[in-house]
């Protein structure tokens, strides 16, 4: 596999190849998004994450799928990216 290639899980027939933007040099000013899929417990890794990312200067928001078993609506997805830098997406058991 090549470095840097994220593959996108959402597609049976064929994984899109995408590749991931640079890494911000620092979180100070940037507005990062918690996306909870809504499994039990995403939310405990979600409250742990987001505590440590505050203290690296983050703004945090914090967003949910209405239900882990489909993506996430487009709606949904087009507000995070009009309202945030990064993504964070958890899923727990």
């Amino acid at each position: 596999m090549t470095d840097n290639l994220l593959l996108d899980p959402t597609s049976e027939n064929t994984a899109a190849q995408l590749r991931p933007r640079a890494k911000p040099v620092s979180l100070e000013g940037k507005t990062v998004a918690l996306l909870d899929i809504s499994k039990p417990r995403g939310d405990i890794f979600l409250n742990q994450i987001g505590s440590l990312l505050a203290t690296q200067g983050a703004t945090i928001r914090r967003y949910s799928k209405p239900t882990f078993t489909r993506p996430a609506p487009t709606q949904l997805l087009q507000r995070i990216a009009d309202e945030c830098d990064l993504v964070l997406e958890a899923l727990a058991d």
